[in-house]
C-alpha cells in the first residue's frame, strides 16, 4: 500500500520493507576520545563518529514514524548535493533556498522506537556494517539497510569524513562536563567537504584516495569498538541529542563471537571494508611486506578487531570499486586473497560480489574485481585447490543483474527511478534491490547467521502466500532466477578487451561513466577512466 500511494504522490518515496519485522533507527554521534581505536587517527580534527542504525524493532512502536531522508540542516545538504552534481557555490547555495521535494522524502522506520528482544537461539540480534560510496551517507543505503534489518539484523551505517560524501558535519565535542559548554558544543559544528579526484590513475591520484581510506579504516575501528562497548552497556555520549538511549542495545549484539559480524558496502564504500579485512587479517605479516608497503590500517595487537576477522567473517561486496586498492603502495595487500582463502576457509561462500550491468561491462574493471576474488590476485591463473590438499574452496557468489546501474543498490535508483531508466537504461529498480537483499541474507545464512526467512513476494512466487524459506539457495544458483546472471571468476569469461595477461591498468573504459565514478553523474563526459 505503501509504495502504491507513493506513486501517486509527487514527493518520492520508498516500498516497504519485505521483512518480518518492523524497523526502528537511531542517529549516533560519538566523540572517539570515549572510544578504544585500534590504530592512530590520521586526522586529529575528525572529533566523533558517526552513523545511523537500522534494527528490528517492536511491532507496536509508537512515536514519529518516518525520519527525513535528508538530515538537519536540510539547506546545507541540499546545497552540497548541488555542487556535487555540477553546480557552482553561489547557484547551488541560492537552489537551497527554492522549495523542493527532496526536504519531504521520509526514511519509512521508526524513529528511536523500543529495540525488539532478539529471537535467535543466542538471544543475540546479528550485526553487519555498512559502508557508503562516493557521493553516499549515513542514510543514502536506508532501503538497503531496512531491508537487511526488517530480517532480523542491526545494521550500523558510518558516514565517513573523508570527504566522500557530499558534506558531513562533526558536531563539537565539550571540554568539560558543564550543561552549557554541552549545550554550546551540540549546537556548533563544524564541516568536511566534499574532495573532488581525478579517476585517473596518477601518483596524485592513489595519495588522495590513499588518505580517503586511512580515514574510512580508521573509522570502521572506532567504531567496532563502539559496538563493543554498547554491547558490554558502557554509557556513550550520544551528541545527537534527538536520539534516544543507546543503553538498550546492552547485551543484545552478536559481536563478540569471531567471525559473526558481516563486512558490507557500495563502491568506494566495498572497497574499503575488503581493504578492512584484509588489513586487519593480514596485519601480523606487514614485517614481511616490501619497504614500498604503506600500511593505510594497522591495528595495535591488543586490539579486538584482530580476533573479529577470520576466514569465516562474511563479506559483501556490490560493485566494488577497484581503483583505491591498487596504488603502487598497496600492492602488497592487494596481491593477497581475502581472508575466506586462508587453508581454514571457507573459500567464495562466505564471500558475495554483485555488479550492476554497468560495471559487468566494463571490461577492464571485471578483471580487476574477478582477480581480487580469486585464490590468487597477483595472478591470471589459480585455481581453487586447496594448496597440498585434495579439498576445494567453493568459488565465490559473483552476480549482477540485467539492466541494473551502479545507483540501483542505492536509494537513489528507488526514488528517482525515471532519472536511471532515462539516463543510465536501469530498469525494475524495486526487484533488484529485491534481489541484492535475497542475495546478501543467503550468503549470511551460509556463513552460519541467522536471519529471518525471505518471503514468497522475493522469491517471486505467486499464488503462495505465507511461503517462506530459510534456505534461498536458487538466489545463489547459476540459473533459475530472471535476469540474474552468475560470473565466472575466469579471466578468459566476459572480458572482452581486456588481456587477462596483462596488468588491466593499461585499458581505458568505453563504458558509461557512471560506472567509472561511481555517483559523480556530471563527470561523465569529461574524464576517460582507467583503473
Amino acid at each position: 500500500m505503501t509504495s502504491y500511494l507513493s506513486r501517486l504522490s509527487p514527493v518520492p518515496g520508498f516500498p516497504d520493507y519485505t521483512g518480518p519485522h518492523k524497523v526502528g533507527t537511531i542517529d549516533v554521534e560519538l566523540p572517539v576520545s570515549e572510544l578504544d581505536y585500534p590504530s592512530p587517527s590520521p586526522d586529529e580534527n575528525i572529533s566523533t563518529v558517526q552513523y545511523r542504525i537500522f534494527y528490528p524493532c517492536q511491532p507496536d512502536a509508537k512515536g514519529k514514524k518516518n525520519v527525513n531522508w535528508l538530515p538537519a540542516p536540510q539547506r546545507g545538504y541540499i546545497s552540497a548535493y548541488t555542487k556535487f552534481l555540477g553546480a557552482g557555490s553561489m547557484l547551488a547555495d541560492l537552489i537551497s533556498y527554492f522549495p523542493n521535494h527532496l526536504s519531504y522524502i521520509s526514511i519509512p522506520v521508526r524513529k528511536n522506537a523500543p529495540l525488539l528482544q532478539p529471537k535467535t537461539s543466542n538471544n543475540r540480534w546479528p550485526v553487519m556494517i555498512f559502508s557508503h560510496g562516493l557521493g553516499g551517507s549515513r542514510n543514502a543505503y536506508s532501503h538497503l539497510a531496512g531491508s537487511i534489518a526488517s530480517h532480523g539484523i542491526i545494521v550500523f551505517a558510518p558516514e565517513h569524513r573523508d570527504g566522500s560524501t557530499p558534506i558531513s558535519y562533526i558536531r563539537d565535542v565539550p571540554s568539560n562536563n558543564s550543561i552549557t559548554e554541552k549545550s554550546a558544543a551540540r549546537k556548533s559544528k563544524r564541516t568536511v567537504d566534499y574532495i573532488r579526484l581525478s579517476h585517473t590513475p596518477s601518483p596524485e591520484v592513489e595519495a588522495g584516495r590513499n588518505a580517503q581510506l586511512k580515514v574510512r579504516l580508521w573509522e570502521l575501528g572506532a567504531i567496532h569498538d563502539s559496538l563493543l562497548k554498547l554491547d558490554l552497556g558502557e554509557k556513550l555520549e550520544n551528541l545527537n541529542t534527538s536520539s534516544t538511549s543507546l543503553l538498550p542495545f546492552k547485551d543484545v549484539m552478536d559481536v563478540h563471537t569471531p567471525g559473526k559480524i558481516t563486512f558490507a558496502g557500495h563502491s568506494f564504500g566495498a572497497a574499503t571494508v575488503a581493504q578492512f579485512v584484509k588489513s586487519t587479517f593480514y596485519s601480523s605479516q606487514t614485517s614481511d611486506a616490501p619497504s614500498s608497503y604503506e600500511p593505510l590500517f594497522l591495528p595495535s595487537s591488543r586490539s579486538q578487531i584482530l580476533s573479529q576477522i577470520t576466514p569465516q567473517t562474511p563479506l559483501i561486496l556490490l560493485d566494488i570499486w577497484c581503483l583505491p586498492l591498487r596504488a603502487a603502495t598497496t600492492r602488497w595487500l592487494w596481491d593477497l586473497p581475502l581472508p575466506c582463502y586462508a587453508p581454514s576457509g571457507p573459500g567464495g561462500s562466505a564471500l558475495l560480489a554483485i555488479e550492476s550491468q554497468a560495471f559487468y561491462k566494463w571490461s577492464t574493471h571485471l578483471a580487476a574485481t574477478k582477480r581480487l576474488l580469486s585464490p590468487n590476485p597477483s595472478s591470471s591463473v589459480y585455481s581453487y585447490s586447496k594448496p597440498g590438499s585434495s579439498e576445494k574452496w567453493s568459488e565465490p557468489n559473483f552476480f549482477y543483474a540485467n539492466a541494473s546501474a551502479h545507483l540501483s543498490q542505492s536509494d537513489f535508483g528507488l526514488l528517482f527511478p525515471w532519472v536511471t531508466k532515462r539516463f543510465l537504461a536501469a530498469e525494475e529498480p524495486e526487484r533488484v534491490m529485491r534481489l541484492n537483499v535475497r542475495a546478501i541474507l543467503q550468503v549470511m545464512r551460509m556463513s552460519g547467521i541467522e536471519v529471518a526467512a525471505t518471503s514468497a513476494r522475493d522469491m517471486e512466487v505467486e499464488g503462495k502466500e505465507g511461503v517462506e524459506t530459510k534456505d534461498d539457495g536458487l538466489i545463489l544458483g547459476r540459473k533459475g532466477v530472471r535476469a540474474w546472471n552468475w560470473i565466472s571468476t575466469d579471466l578468459k569469461e566476459d572480458c572482452a578487451g581486456a588481456d587477462a595477461g596483462e596488468e588491466v591498468e593499461d585499458g581505458e573504459t568505453t563504458e558509461p561513466s557512471e560506472a567509472v565514478v561511481g555517483n559523480e553523474l556530471m563527470e561523465q563526459k569529461q574524464e576517460a577512466a582507467k583503473i
